[in-house]
Parts: structure tokens; C-alpha cells; sequence
């Protein structure tokens, strides 16, 4: 189960990455890189998702 919570920060390592390339492009040529942006946003989306899926597991494995 602890790979999943590595996964879990993944997402936001990689909405992190998407975030800084989306801010190169702007500052190199000051074009919206809005594909970047989006996939930055659905990392994010992903990491909240999966942490309160993980979160709902967990509790269930308690009981």
C-alpha cells in the first residue's frame, strides 16, 4: 500500500513540472501553453482524488 502513497506525490510532482513548463514557454515566446495548464490542473484534480480514495481504503482495512 505504500506505493500508492508514493503515487499519490507523484501527481504533484508532476503538476509541478507541467506548471514550469507551461511558464517557460510564456516567458520564452508569451504564448499560454494551455495544454499544459490543463494537464497541470487534472494532476492536481488527481492528487486530491486519489488521497481521499487512499484515506476511504485505509478506513475500510480498519474495520
Amino acid at each position: 500500500m505504500k506505493i500508492f502513497k508514493f503515487f499519490q506525490y507523484a501527481y504533484l510532482a508532476f503538476a509541478l513540472l507541467f506548471i514550469y513548463v507551461a511558464a517557460k514557454k510564456y516567458m520564452e515566446n508569451e504564448v499560454i501553453d494551455y495544454v499544459s495548464l490543463l494537464l497541470a490542473a487534472t494532476a492536481v484534480f488527481m492528487f486530491f482524488f486519489r488521497k481521499k480514495f487512499n484515506k476511504r481504503f485505509e478506513d475500510r482495512d480498519r474495520k
